[in-house]
């Protein structure tokens, strides 16, 4: 796959949660290959890395403001998006708890959190933002490997694990009712990767990870239906 845009329409990307860490590397890598790209920070008061890029990206990076736990941010931003035509809407978020508590001992604080950023908060986005994804574009969502029921043999980060399975099963029911369409729709697991959450001991870099992600996404654009895939384009068990 070439990894540049050809053509005279240049085609549009919307990153959600790309402030740092991968959504930021995923704005950076779709920049690289020639798109447009909007990502969106939760910190209106903050300078991050995003900005940074953006400062440098001669007008083909724009930076919106979105907590995505807030539903009431959505309405606002689909306004100020209204004129853009997205050819790809890819939600990265994810958080986790104390990852050794079985599910009983969980608190509900910390279970109500989880569940909300990592499954209920990203379908509320894509419920949201989903008209200005072009017919033949693509919807997507990180995922993770953890999220399979049928791979689970460790058990461990177990409410992390049903937030991903909630994310999955939403994302499914989601793709059903536009199954008349011809979206692709992707579900990512992009294994154990050193970031803030996957942490210090994951064998996986940012850098050497990305690029492989955004193949993967691209290599399904045009493709019409819902995917589960990995890093290299494998199907992950359900």
């Amino acid at each position: 796959m070439s990894s540049t845009v050809t053509g005279q329409n240049t085609p549009t990307a919307l990153i959600i949660g790309a402030s740092r860490g991968l959504g930021h590397a995923m704005v950076a890598e779709f920049l690289h290959r020639g798109w447009n790209v909007i990502g969106t920070v939760r910190d209106t008061a903050a300078q991050t890395p995003l900005h940074d890029l953006g400062d440098r990206a001669g007008g083909r990076v724009t930076v919106e403001h979105l907590d995505i736990n807030e539903p009431n941010h959505l309405a606002p931003l689909h306004e100020r998006l209204a004129q853009r035509r997205l050819d790809l809407l890819f939600v990265n978020a994810g958080t986790t708890n104390n990852e050794q508590t079985p599910i009983g001992a969980v608190p509900t604080a910390a279970f109500v959190e989880v569940m909300l950023t990592n499954a209920l908060s990203p379908m509320r986005v894509i419920e949201a933002l989903e008209d200005l994804v072009s017919p033949t574009g693509l919807i997507g969502a990180m995922s993770s490997g953890q999220g399979s029921i049928t791979n689970n043999t460790t058990a461990g980060r177990e409410v992390y694990r049903g937030s991903k399975a909630a994310l999955n099963m939403f994302m499914r029911s989601f793709a059903t009712r536009q199954a008349e369409t011809q979206r692709a729709f992707v579900l990512m697991a992009p294994g154990w990767i050193r970031t803030e959450l996957g942490g210090p001991d994951a064998p996986f870099t940012i850098e050497e990870s990305v690029p492989l992600l955004v193949d993967v996404l691209l290599s399904k654009l045009g493709t019409p239906g819902l995917a589960y895939l990995d890093r290299s384009g494998q199907t992950v068990p359900w």
